[in-house]
């Protein structure tokens, strides 16, 4: 059964657990400008939003790398980041709607959600529940991916 990331931002407090743990977890070092996942802050509404890959169904990421460095995991359904293949054209980031791919400078590659191997360190690591690793079914994706599939089919 796959399994997705359910963010509920009404319970974000915005301590940014959720980052840090991210960082941590692939970079060894608590740095959340490093990590996979961001916390948007909503100012005038006093919000905070966590947001993150959602791991598209088509992942314009993944058909648009060039070199083929973007891979569905075969055991949790993410799209991964192959960084030994990744040459750092940065395509991806332009492909993704969503903006959840990111360039790291420092290395010459991208990142984005791994869903941590199916373990997501940021839904361990959040106090209040706003995130969460549930039962796709629940998350409403196959509403979600319908959806989007008919909002394709009105544009073409």
């Amino acid at each position: 059964m796959q399994k997705s990331l359910y963010i509920d931002p009404v319970k974000c407090t915005g301590c940014l657990q959720c980052e840090m743990a991210c960082s941590y977890e692939h970079t060894g070092a608590i740095n959340p400008s490093k990590s996979r996942i961001k916390v948007f802050s909503f100012e005038h509404e006093g919000r905070k939003v966590p947001y993150t890959c959602t791991q598209c169904a088509e992942a314009w990421c993944m058909h648009a790398c060039p070199v083929e460095a973007i891979r569905q995991d075969a055991l949790t359904g993410a799209k991964i980041v192959l960084e030994a293949t990744c040459v750092g054209c940065k395509v991806c980031t332009i492909a993704c709607p969503f903006g959840t791919v990111n360039y790291m400078a420092d290395v010459g590659k991208v990142q984005k959600c791994d869903l941590c191997g199916g373990d997501p360190e940021c839904a361990k690591a959040c106090p209040t529940g706003a995130i969460t690793f549930v039962d796709a079914d629940w998350t409403g994706l196959d509403r979600m991916r319908a959806w989007a599939g008919r909002a394709n089919a009105a544009v073409l």
